[in-house]
């Protein structure tokens, strides 16, 4: 029995030892500074417009140029088990990571940003975001 304890005990160490790598190199040098996670939900005023859904997540992704951007991923509403806690209203979802306030700040006044806005704001009727830090 020990045996297992001891090569499942490793395979956690090298799971964790992996993962907490990765976090580092998303980090860079910052590794004690705790990120900033900056997540949207778009609802398109055409819910049903593969078109409007596809210029509208072509939009997000130039976000990731501005350099503040640590990290960014572009959501789309997966097709999971419906339950009461989940929200399935929305159509495209953005995640992005900073390494603190001031670079999500700096990427709030970015030009790229105001261009996103000005460009792909006639599609959607709602949009709403939840900033977190790291815990």
């Amino acid at each position: 029995m020990k045996p297992n304890i001891v090569r499942k005990s490793s395979g956690a160490k090298a799971y964790l030892s992996k993962n907490n790598a990765t976090a580092a190199n998303l980090i860079g040098a910052n590794a004690n500074k705790k990120l900033l996670l900056h997540q949207v939900f778009f609802w398109l005023k055409n819910p049903d417009s593969i078109e409007d859904r596809e210029q509208l997540v072509k939009g997000i992704r130039c976000l990731a140029a501005i350099e503040t951007v640590c990290r960014h991923h572009v959501g789309l509403l997966a097709s999971t088990e419906k339950r009461d806690v989940v929200d399935t209203s929305w159509q495209v979802s953005e995640l992005l990571f900073f390494k603190d306030t001031k670079g999500q700040k700096e990427y709030q006044d970015h030009p790229l940003h105001h261009a996103f806005i000005d460009t792909c704001s006639h599609l959607w009727s709602r949009v709403l975001v939840y900033d977190a830090i790291e815990a």
